[in-house]
């Protein structure tokens, strides 16, 4: 499992948790992405694809730092203090996890830890490689390659019409982006971070399957 939290490094630009739910809101999940507290945003993934996807929809901006947690995760019901039912998670994944955010904390905006740490540091590389992509890009290529699709033929005239701007222009955007150069890489980024999980399960009663019920929450 990949456990992944993102905490809003600039408190300046207002709450930006509703906008980074909205892009994380079609990821794969087993717990999707909620506030887990005032500036903070935490979900659980079987997918590293999906746990790279997300990491880069934080580092967009640089508004947020990342925290990848890899290992087994028990999910059970628990009720809070206030009658509140939700989802209670534990297990070496969120203890992984809670380590990975306080490191994300500090200068590097990125960090993945597992019982692994040599996978882990191979995964965290090149994640922060591709985050210096995602985190510098501009406004207007954010504005063209938002609109791509990976694997698309011919689309280029397309968004160019919808933009109203040339198609060498949505070239030339594409090509400063690094956006193809992003794409070709998150395979390997997700399969660099799925070495990192361990070969045994840790609990008959781990995760599985998924859900999409957004009321529910991670106590971790």
């Amino acid at each position: 499992m990949y456990v992944v939290t993102l905490d809003q490094r600039r408190r300046e630009a207002g709450d930006l948790v509703p906008g980074l739910l909205r892009r994380l809101a079609e990821l794969e999940t087993v717990v999707p992405f909620q506030r887990a507290r005032a500036h903070a945003v935490q979900g659980i993934t079987a997918d590293p694809g999906a746990a790279v996807a997300a990491a880069l929809a934080g580092l967009r901006g640089a508004a947020w730092s990342v925290g990848i947690g890899v290992g087994p995760v028990r999910l059970e019901t628990a009720t809070d203090s206030e009658g509140r039912t939700g989802l209670r998670a534990d297990g070496p994944g969120t203890a992984h996890a809670r380590r990975a955010a306080e490191a994300a904390a500090g200068r590097a905006p990125v960090h993945v830890a597992a019982d692994d740490a040599p996978a882990a540091a191979q995964a965290q590389a090149v994640l922060r490689l591709l985050g210096r992509i995602v985190a510098e890009r501009s406004d207007a290529e954010w504005r063209v390659v938002d609109l791509l699709v990976p694997g698309a033929r011919g689309q280029q005239k397309v968004v160019a019409a919808e933009l109203g701007i040339s198609p060498q222009a949505v070239s030339k955007a594409v090509a400063r982006s690094l956006w193809q150069e992003e794409q070709d890489a998150r395979p390997a980024a997700a399969r660099l971070l799925g070495l990192c999980e361990p070969d045994q399960d840790w609990s008959a009663g781990g995760a599985h399957g998924s859900t999409r019920n957004p009321s529910e929450s991670i106590h971790s």
